[in-house]
């Protein structure tokens, strides 16, 4: 465990957290390229550069290595088609990509020390065409000289390759038995699960675990699989947790609410009944994250207070959210929602799930200051710096340049937790049918390091544009 202070401000640096992320064939990414990622990433481009298919492989990877569900390109709030709608197209004689490929590296905590040092480890995947849909054909699993790879052959057939400092083995697993352990409902077993499914008998011990030597490796021994048994992939820690993947235009407000169990969705419709299931069930809860939203409502001027307001006695009855603005004399009077601004309404459940307090160690957000005037756009660059870590990750694809410059300037003022190697500015910049993504950095000024003159450009005809010169 690490420990980062920023004046009186402490990181606990715990959790697990995505350092870098490759692609490969992947959309509009033909080239193999390297993104980093950081606390917190902020991803600028022009529309249709690929910021939204990049927010999509970071959840499907996730999916992959920490949940071993298959993924779901087509689930909300990203819908990226069917397989030929996914592969980079090349164009002309090139063609469509007959694979796509993806790998991310995090830091993470070894749950098997009592120390919890942090280790760096890497997941990738390689996704075919099945029917009409991507599907991961094959999975690499690295750490510390370490790899587990996998991968289905031309007859179906399962290989399972091992590579350490000793040598490199494999064992192939015939198509029947690789089709029923691999996948049921859609999940895809840890790699030595699978192994180990199959390999228990007295005749696979005696064959060194059934493993085949390559390029004149010794024989695969006891030693070697209790080495692989310590790879703290497996460890899997609170990362069963997925993603909060929140969709570019959320809930509209409604005048009354009738309650119902609140289940996550990338829209935020499920807030106000989260908010007022959590006044029913802990009253303490309730009054901290109605806090924690006020203040974000005040340092953005949006909102002084937010309550919600039952309309009878019972819990079980409809209720209200109702927020006041107070005026430099007045109280002013509580009003509904729906009868706000709309900004409230879209950023109260960007807000929500990121002070939550049993949020998710990822977010993926889009656009989170959709409706948002100037200052409330900058006050969520605010609350970004004082939430992100190595325990709660936040990607943000943005098109504010004053939630950007906050950014820049909170880092730059030691506001919130955040140095300034902890900001990641990923700027996609279309070239032909490809897009290049450039990682930028910024220092302890707050000025943007690594920046190409097409960033340069792209913001100032945006500054241009917004004068009306």
């Amino acid at each position: 465990m690490q420990t980062v202070r920023r004046g009186d401000a402490v990181v606990l640096r715990q959790g697990c957290a995505m350092d870098e992320i490759r692609l490969k064939d992947y959309r509009c990414f033909r080239e193999d390229q390297t993104a980093r990622l950081a606390p917190l990433t902020l991803l600028v481009g022009e529309n249709s550069t690929g910021k939204t298919s990049f927010l999509a492989m970071m959840r499907a990877l996730w999916d992959l290595a920490f949940g071993y569900r298959i993924p779901d390109f087509r689930e909300d709030p990203y819908d990226l088609g069917s397989f030929d709608e996914i592969a980079h197209y090349r164009g002309g004689r090139g063609g469509r990509a007959e694979r796509f490929f993806a790998e991310f590296s995090a830091t993470m905590p070894n749950t098997r020390s009592v120390a919890r040092e942090l280790s760096s480890r890497k997941f990738g995947a390689i996704f075919g065409k099945v029917g009409t849909t991507p599907y991961p054909i094959g999975r690499r699993f690295g750490f510390e000289g370490i790899w587990i790879e996998e991968s289905f052959g031309g007859d179906g057939a399962y290989l399972l390759r091992i590579k350490t400092d000793r040598g490199s083995w494999e064992k192939r697993l015939e198509k029947d038995i690789a089709e029923r352990l691999i996948i049921d409902d859609r999940m895809m077993l840890p790699p030595l699960s699978i192994y180990e499914g199959t390999q228990f008998s007295e005749e696979d011990q005696d064959e060194e675990f059934g493993f085949r030597p390559l390029d004149g490796a010794p024989a695969f021994g006891r030693n070697d699989y209790e080495l692989l048994r310590e790879i703290p992939w497996y460890d899997l820690i609170s990362s069963r947790l997925r993603p909060f993947a929140g969709a570019p235009v959320r809930s509209k407000p409604r005048r009354t609410y009738d309650p119902s169990r609140p289940t996550r969705d990338p829209e935020g419709d499920y807030v106000p009944m989260y908010l007022a299931n959590v006044l029913t069930q802990n009253k303490n809860a309730y009054m901290e994250l109605i806090k924690r939203l006020e203040d974000f409502g005040e340092e953005a001027g949006l909102f002084d207070e937010i309550t919600v307001k039952r309309l009878g006695q019972r819990d079980s009855g409809p209720f209200q959210i109702q927020i006041r603005k107070r005026g430099p004399k007045l109280k002013g009077p509580l009003r509904n929602l729906i009868d706000v601004g709309y900004g409230v309404s879209q950023v109260l459940p960007v807000i929500t799930e990121l002070v939550r307090p049993d949020a998710p160690p990822l977010f993926l957000l889009q656009q989170p200051e959709v409706h948002l005037h100037p200052s409330a756009q900058a006050a969520l660059g605010s609350l970004f710096c004082q939430i992100a870590s190595r325990e709660r990750q936040i990607i943000v694809e943005t098109h504010s340049d004053h939630l950007l410059d906050r950014v820049r300037m909170d880092v730059r003022d030691g506001n919130g937790v955040l140095n300034p190697e902890d900001v990641s500015i990923l700027f996609f910049e279309r070239e032909g049918l490809d897009v290049h993504i450039h990682s930028l950095g910024i220092d302890g000024e707050g000025n943007v390091l690594n920046a190409p003159d097409s960033y340069r450009r792209f913001f100032m005809e945006e500054t241009t544009r917004s004068l009306g010169l």
